[in-house]
């Protein structure tokens, strides 16, 4: 039997103070400076005159407030992801915005004077950053997506007086694919601790037994110690249980040592997705009086993870079809400043479609990131590069790899391989090498680097010439192969490899614009429209890609398709295929969300798949088309349930079924590439020859022993009339906490007289914020919109857009009032605690 077997217990960082230890999250009194023009290393110097420099907090992405220019970076080049070979002129194809460049931020900070040791920690930074203290260069690095440890020890001031930190970072031209953001956009931390203590990223949990029957675990925990040298001994405290020991000196001159015990503790729970269930773990180092001169408390998941020929893959022992999407780390209109809100919004969304992974987009994530996940319940593949030596874009991480890809792909394990949510580690994306047999050699080498740091996860990567990778023997050497798109080579791929079992690394790229419609209906790859628009049909992909069906086929009628990766869960800048060469277009189609988090169709038809326990009724398109009285409009249902019947103004338009026993598409090699392939009816419900009348849509579903159901109802709208607030997906707004960080989300709906949705509105509207909450940003969700999105004015994009609402570190109440010309105004009201 073919078996990958990984059992693990991870953990959740967070942080608790001993006498010793000090962690303090630099978020306030920055200044901030674009670097053309300052002299090459003048602005790290103590007495350098900032006081003209922009002040800002930190999360910080310098490009966001825009604006958008097509000659920021545009290219001309062949993109060889998309199969071309000739170069021709790109744009927006890394958002348009101002990042290219270089950038200096300064603040000073003060250390206490009974510390012995200072390190500094940054979570990334964009890119390429040179830091400096109190005027002396203590560190680089060049990956701008890799954490990263400075110690400063021997440079700071410690008698009260302020240290002054200043970073450089240089983002190049055609540097990156997509939009990377530019600055400190995740946080820096400055750690304090004595001269003994506990390694950062040093504490690990492993599993050693589970038994689901009995709910007991048998747990390793472990803990790494520097500067000891025989005197220390090691608690470990978890879940009513604590035990001691003395740690094994592993490095006699540097005195570094660790500690493991082992514990049997039972009535435990596993983490999953469905039951994210967190413990605390408490470490603690004592010196030979007894005292606690070092402390840090985590939190860890319980649960394994199997991969096997016959069990596919399997989470705390049962087998379950991945059911996640890929993530860029940009969040539309705060850019890449990454944010707690932003971040647990986005999980939210996706989990009420169903979804329950995440892959990582083609980067490591941040520490934030990682957090949400472990605690809403989020299973991740963790990724690293878009890239080896052999690039895909003239500056990008190809020149860098040689000299650091070790140093990189330590740090995103070590940094990462607490958390419970990752469950399996990817080396790269669509790796040029995969077809040489340097990149066999390659790949094995960095799955030894991985599985040395980390044997308890697979090591996958996203395959996009898997007959390449198979002759090259670079599948082979993965413990999970991973194939992006081409469905039709999936059971070549099975059949040939050594693994019993294939992923759909990255699957679908699907594209569609939120309310846009085209006629008449057909199944296109790679169409383009004088509009710079995609159709929300859901029946447009790209040349390389597929509609979701041929991906579900798939993974239902095959146990050795463990799940998949849909290429993405929200569009993000950059990337606005398939539109590389049209102005204005700064970002992608590919979303189930669009760039605001407003659902497209296509959230509906993932959530009638995935999401059995959600009542999914979904009716498109709108009805509001005047001017196609009479015409062919096609008509679908997305529904969890197999029979429906429409009607228009009440005439029947017939009840049908969805064809379940179809198997796959009609197309060569099962693909689907045509719109009346009978495939497509398995998942939709379609009535393709209706008629545009205006008036009223009324569909009835029924279940599988043809009971009612329920029903849905969508009307021709009027004039645009008011404006309505909400939620997403039409919730309540969230209350705001009065920590200067929070941020809730506001729908903006441009209705009739009626209260109808009026799908065409395209309203400028304007925002006022007063009280306790500051306006951050506004996004509508229009790939060609070259609007900003750091002013609080902005027109609606098929009658909605989006608020970004942030604490301003006041209690009280806040205000929101929303305006536009000839519409009635909305004010809400929001808490801040």
């Amino acid at each position: 039997m073919k078996r990958i077997i990984l059992p693990l217990i991870m953990l959740l960082g967070a942080t608790t103070l001993s006498a010793q230890r000090k962690e303090t999250i630099l978020r306030d009194g920055w200044k901030f400076s674009r670097g053309e023009g300052l002299d090459a290393t003048a602005p790290s110097q103590v007495g350098f005159n900032d006081s003209k420099w922009q002040q800002v907090k930190v999360p910080h992405d310098w490009a966001i407030s825009g604006p958008f220019n097509k000659d920021i970076d545009k290219q001309t080049v062949a993109i060889e992801q998309n199969g071309e070979k000739e170069a021709t002129e790109k744009t927006g194809r890394s958002g348009a915005l101002p990042w290219i460049g270089e950038g200096w931020y300064r603040t000073t900070f003060k250390v206490d004077k009974e510390s012995q040791r200072v390190v500094l920690n940054f979570d990334g930074a964009m890119a390429e950053p040179d830091v400096y203290v109190n005027g002396e260069k203590v560190g680089e690095w060049k990956y701008g997506y890799t954490p990263f440890n400075i110690d400063i020890t021997g440079v700071v001031n410690g008698d009260d007086t302020p240290n002054t930190l200043a970073v450089h970072l240089k983002n190049m031209e055609e540097s990156s694919r997509w939009y990377p953001g530019a600055g400190l956009y995740r946080p820096v931390t400055l750690i304090q601790t004595g001269t003994c203590h506990i390694e950062e990223w040093g504490i690990n949990v492993v599993t050693q037994r589970w038994n689901s029957y009995e709910q007991k675990a048998t747990v390793m925990f472990v803990a790494n110690i520097e500067e000891d040298f025989g005197t220390h001994k090691v608690r470990f405290s978890t879940n009513g249980h604590t035990e001691e020991t003395t740690p094994t000196l592993l490095d006699q001159a540097a005195g570094y040592s660790s500690a493991g015990v082992t514990m049997t503790m039972d009535d435990v729970e596993c983490w999953s997705p469905e039951n994210p269930k967190l413990y605390d773990l408490t470490v603690s180092l004592i010196d030979d009086n007894g005292e606690v001169v070092d402390q840090k408390t985590v939190k860890y998941g319980i649960r394994t993870v199997e991969v096997t020929a016959n069990g596919g893959f399997m989470l705390n022992g049962e087998t379950r079809k991945i059911k996640g999407v890929c993530l860029h780390h940009d969040l539309g209109m705060i850019g890449t400043a990454v944010n707690k809100a932003a971040l647990i919004r986005q999980v939210e969304l996706l989990k009420s479609m169903g979804c329950d992974a995440i892959r990582t987009s083609h980067n490591t994530p941040s520490q934030m990131q990682m957090e949400v996940y472990d605690s809403l319940g989020m299973m991740v593949m963790a990724e690293s590069f878009d890239m080896w030596q052999w690039p895909k874009c003239k500056n990008g991480y190809s020149r860098f790899y040689k000299d650091w890809w070790r140093r990189d792909l330590q740090n995103l394990v070590l940094a990462n391989r607490l958390h419970p949510s990752i469950v399996m580690w990817s080396i790269g994306n669509e790796i040029s090498e995969q077809g040489s047999k340097e990149g066999n050699r390659m790949a094995r080498e960095m799955q030894n680097v991985i599985h040395f740091l980390d044997p308890t996860r697979p090591v996958t990567s996203g395959m996009d010439r898997i007959d390449d990778a198979i002759s090259s023997g670079f599948a082979q050497v993965l413990d999970i192969p991973g194939i992006n798109y081409r469905t039709h080579r999936y059971l070549a791929a099975y059949d040939k490899l050594r693994h019993g079992f294939v992923l759909g690394s990255e699957t679908a790229s699907t594209v569609s614009s939120r309310g846009v419609y085209k006629f008449p209906v057909g199944r296109f790859d790679g169409k383009a429209y004088d509009d710079g628009k995609c159709s929300s049909y859901d029946m447009e992909a790209c040349w390389w890609s597929n509609v979701p069906e041929e991906d579900w086929l798939l993974q239902e009628d095959k146990d050795w398709v463990i799940g998949e990766f849909v290429w993405t869960g929200f569009d993000y800048l950059g990337e606005p295929t398939p539109y590389d060469n049209y102005w204005p277009s700064r970002s992608s189609y590919f979303g189930i969300f669009d760039l605001a988090g407003l659902p497209k169709d296509r959230y509906y038809l993932y959530r009638s798949h995935w999401n059995q326990d959600a009542e999914t009724i979904h009716l498109l398109p709108h009805w509001t088309f005047p001017g196609r009285e009479g015409e062919v409009t096609p008509v679908y249902c997305y529904t969890n349930h197999p029979t429906a019947e429409l009607f228009v103004n009440g005439k029947s338009q017939g009840k049908i079924s969805k064809q379940t026993e179809v198997k796959k598409g009609s197309g060569k090699d099962g693909r689907i590439s045509d719109v009346n392939d009978p495939a497509i009816d398995r998942y939709r419900l379609r009535w393709n020859n209706v008629k545009y009348e205006p008036g009223e849509l009324k569909v009835v579903v029924y279940d599988e022993i043809g009971k009612e159901v329920g029903t849905q109802t969508v009307k021709t709208a009027g004039a645009a009339a008011q404006i309505q607030l909400t939620g997403d997906l039409g919730a309540a707004v969230k209350p705001l906490k009065a920590d200067g960080e929070d941020m809730t989300f506001i729908t903006v709906n441009i209705l009739d007289k009626d209260g109808t949705l009026v799908p065409d509105a395209d309203n400028s509207i304007q925002v006022s914020v007063t009280g306790a909450a500051q306006f951050k940003g506004i996004c509508n969700g229009d790939a060609t919109s070259t609007e900003v999105f750091t002013k609080p004015t902005m027109k609606t994009f098929h009658g909605q857009l989006v608020i970004g609402i942030q604490s301003n570190g006041k209690q009280g109440v806040a205000t929101i009032k929303v305006t536009g010309k000839s519409l009635k105004p909305a004010t809400l009201t929001i808490n801040s605690k």
